[in-house]
């Protein structure tokens, strides 16, 4: 064996002599310290400013703030000057607004039940709350005999009364169709989707017929969709087969602001 051979021999013994001195758990540490190095990279790249939009959003914070002037992009002056307005003008103004919402939504809702009470509607009307807004359900057994959307004469007469009592609030309102999931299918409805539509409909008509504004009131059919309770007997069915009047939450904040705004 020549000597260079002996020597690249030698060579070879003494790294498999350190590989093998070396703890199995340095290799692991050491291809973690990789991926976090790496993921930091891929941290500090995804964090970078976008300069189009911190120019969008200084825009926007000037329209809704009434700042006359916001700081260039990226200075600590800017940025404290952002969120002392947002923190002493925004946030008061919200809280402010959601207190008024609230309480007018409670108005609603007591109005409701006082008529609900005095005419020994129980079970009939029913009113609550959710994000939507005020909602006033009235079930169907008042309103339409079973599979049809022409309104019977004591369904005329309670939704009557009802506007006469939510007539006072002048707010956006959406009509919504409910069913049941027993099948219908008809020449005039081939579904849930058509008959629940025409219900609401059927309403919305009454309500513009007795002075509501039209351009503040919507319809949507929602067929079997949105049960309350499951299908799963003849009393369920029931409380699923509805007309929900919704006074929308969004609309009475709109109307809030706008008072607000005046002050």
């Amino acid at each position: 064996m020549s000597e260079i051979e002996e020597n690249l021999e030698d060579e070879v013994e003494f790294v498999n002599e350190e590989t093998r001195s070396i703890p199995p758990w340095v290799i692991t540490f050491a291809d973690m310290v990789t991926l976090l190095m790496v993921f930091f990279i891929l941290l500090f790249a995804i964090g970078t400013i976008e300069q189009e939009k911190w120019r969008q959003l200084k825009e926007s914070l000037r329209e809704a703030l009434g700042a006359d002037a916001i700081e260039e992009l990226g200075t600590r002056q800017g940025l404290e000057v952002i969120k002392t307005q947002v923190d002493e003008q925004t946030v008061h103004a919200v809280d402010e607004v959601g207190a008024m919402v609230n309480r007018e939504m409670e108005d609603i809702i007591s109005e409701v039940e006082e008529f609900v009470f005095k005419n020994k509607l129980a079970g009939e009307v029913r009113v609550s709350s959710d994000d939507r807004g005020a909602v006033i359900t009235i079930s169907d057994v008042v309103l339409f005999p079973a599979g049809s959307a022409e309104m019977t004469p004591k369904g005329r007469t309670t939704l009557r009364q009802v506007f006469d009592v939510l007539k006072q609030f002048n707010y956006n309102v959406k009509v919504e169709g409910h069913t049941d999931n027993t099948p219908i299918r008809t020449l005039r409805y081939p579904s849930n989707w058509e008959l629940s539509a025409s219900r609401a409909a059927e309403v919305a008509h009454m309500l513009i017929d007795d002075g509501f504004p039209p351009e503040r009131l919507s319809v949507e059919g929602f067929a079997e969709f949105r049960p309350k309770v499951p299908n799963t007997s003849p009393e369920n069915r029931a409380v699923n087969r509805r007309i929900e009047v919704v006074y929308q939450r969004g609309s009475i904040r709109k109307r809030m602001v706008q008072i607000l705004n005046r002050q």
